[in-house]
């Protein structure tokens, strides 16, 4: 349930405009809906402000929409990643709102209640090949509440695109940094940024990167201080701990 759906229906039951009774029936469900075959955790929104994501690999589509139609019961935003256009077009049947990112390969549907963006976030990618992480790590910190700025394909192969952008890293509240081959990408932003930064390895490159080990070992062997890494082509966990730091920074300013 949403936090600010529950705080309005305190309120009507204080007013007296819903009856106990009508209350305890919409709560029923508050822990987790049991569909079955997934039990959706209903109660996260108020436990960490964000419900939970639909991840759909290894899912039907049928599963993945009865789980993010769940969701969107609740007024809260569903965000269903590693999506296909066919789960998509099952969502967008049960949610008629629902819009498919298809780079990122993820299916968003907005929440009764707009979200206040807050914090900068932005989003490298070292070559074009990593774009489809780097875009499924925008598009989650965009639904979790953040304003989000892309740059693409500024890899240390050609380190004065990166440097042309310097006064956009340092702006930012955080960087995600997304690159595949060997990695290096994110330690030269944390050298020359000075705030934190959320690397991904992809598992773009040659034989020798070992599906993204390569990069992986690179960037959680960085000697500059302030890289955070995520597994491999994890753009949803870098979006969302992105978003996380980036909104807590914006809100200790104000």
């Amino acid at each position: 349930m949403d936090p600010k759906k529950l705080e309005e229906l305190l309120r009507a039951v204080a007013a007296g405009d819903v009856g106990v009774d009508e209350a305890v029936e919409r709560l029923r469900h508050l822990p987790y809906a049991d569909l079955g075959f997934a039990r959706v955790d209903t109660h996260r929104p108020l436990r960490t402000g964000f419900p939970e994501a639909v991840f759909c690999e290894g899912k039907t589509p049928a599963q993945a929409t009865a789980i993010a139609a769940r969701i969107a019961e609740t007024g809260a935003p569903v965000l269903a990643t590693r999506a296909t256009r066919e789960t998509y077009e099952a969502i967008r049947e049960k949610c008629p709102g629902a819009r498919y990112h298809e780079e990122a390969r993820a299916v968003v549907v907005a929440g009764e209640t707009a979200v206040e963006l807050r914090g900068r976030v932005l989003v490298l990618s070292a070559g074009t090949a990593d774009i489809p992480v780097a875009e499924e790590a925008a598009v989650t910190a965009e639904v979790v509440g953040c304003n989000v700025e892309r740059v693409y394909d500024v890899g240390v192969a050609g380190l004065h695109r990166l440097v042309d952008k310097l006064d956009v890293i340092r702006k930012a509240d955080c960087v995600i940094v997304v690159a595949g081959m060997e990695g290096a990408l994110a330690s030269v932003v944390a050298g020359l940024g000075g705030g934190p930064v959320v690397a991904v390895p992809t598992s773009v490159g040659y034989g020798a990167s070992f599906g993204g080990v390569a990069p992986l070992l690179t960037m959680l062997n960085s000697c500059a201080g302030g890289v955070l890494v995520v597994n491999i082509d994890n753009g949803f966990g870098a979006g969302y701990a992105a978003a996380l730091i980036a909104r807590r920074a914006a809100a200790a300013e104000k």
